[in-house]
C-alpha cells in the first residue's frame, strides 16, 4: 500500500506506539498503513462502538487484511443473563483465528481487552472439525455440543441449538445464518450441507 499519511516506523514487539490525533477514518487508514501481512497488530480502543467502526474501515482500506474484532460482551459481571449467542460465536471466531496466526488486525475496546480469556488450551479442547469420510461418534459429539452449550432440541430453529435423529445431525452454530444438516451412513460422515429451518 502506498504510504497516504507521515507515519512512524513500526515499533519492535512489546513496543507501544502512539499516533498523533487523527481525524475522521484517518485513524483507520493509519493502522491499515502500519498493518503487515502475515503480523499480528492489536489496536485498544477506547470504547466497543469505536472499534467496530475501525474494524469496518480498516477492511474497506484494505480488504486484503485479515481484520477481526473482538466484541465486548454487552454484559455487566452480575447480570442473571448471559451474552448474545452471535458474540459468545464472534469471540470464538475471533480467538480462533489469532491462535491459527489467522489475524493481520486484532480490534478490542479496552473494557473487553482487560478482562479475562480461557486458555489457549481450553479453546482447542472446545472446538471441532468434521468433514465428508470421516468417523463420528455421536456420543462424544452430543457430550462436545452440551459442554458447548448447545441445546438438544427435537427440532433445530434457532441459533445454538441441536438435534439428533437416528442417522441425521441438525447443527445450528452460533453466529451461522443457516444450520447444517450432517447425514452419517453408519458412523461415516456422508453429506454436510445447509438447510432453511422454514421449509
Amino acid at each position: 500500500m502506498n504510504p497516504l499519511l507521515s507515519l512512524p516506523a513500526l515499533p519492535k514487539p512489546g513496543q507501544r506506539l502512539d499516533l498523533p490525533l487523527l481525524a475522521a477514518s484517518a485513524d483507520a487508514l493509519a493502522l491499515a498503513q502500519l498493518a503487515r501481512p502475515g503480523q499480528l497488530l492489536a489496536v485498544m480502543t477506547a470504547s466497543p462502538l469505536e472499534a467496530q467502526r475501525l474494524a469496518e474501515e480498516i477492511a474497506w482500506f484494505a480488504p486484503e487484511l485479515r481484520v477481526h474484532l473482538l466484541p465486548d460482551w454487552e454484559t455487566l459481571p452480575y447480570d442473571s443473563f448471559s451474552p448474545h449467542q452471535d458474540l459468545i460465536s464472534e469471540r470464538l471466531a475471533t480467538l480462533y483465528a489469532v491462535s491459527r496466526n489467522e489475524c493481520e488486525v486484532l480490534i478490542a475496546a479496552a473494557s473487553t481487552a482487560i478482562t479475562r480469556l480461557a486458555p489457549p488450551a481450553f479453546l482447542a479442547g472446545h472446538t471441532f472439525f468434521m468433514k465428508k469420510g470421516e468417523r463420528l461418534d455421536l456420543a462424544k459429539l452430543r457430550t462436545q455440543l452440551t459442554i458447548a452449550g448447545y441445546q438438544h432440541v427435537t427440532q433445530v430453529v434457532a441459533a445454538g441449538e441441536y438435534s439428533v435423529r437416528g442417522g441425521l445431525v441438525d447443527l445450528f452454530p452460533m453466529g451461522t445464518g443457516l444450520p447444517y444438516r450432517i447425514e452419517l451412513f453408519d458412523d461415516e460422515v456422508e453429506t454436510i450441507r445447509s438447510f432453511d429451518v422454514d421449509s
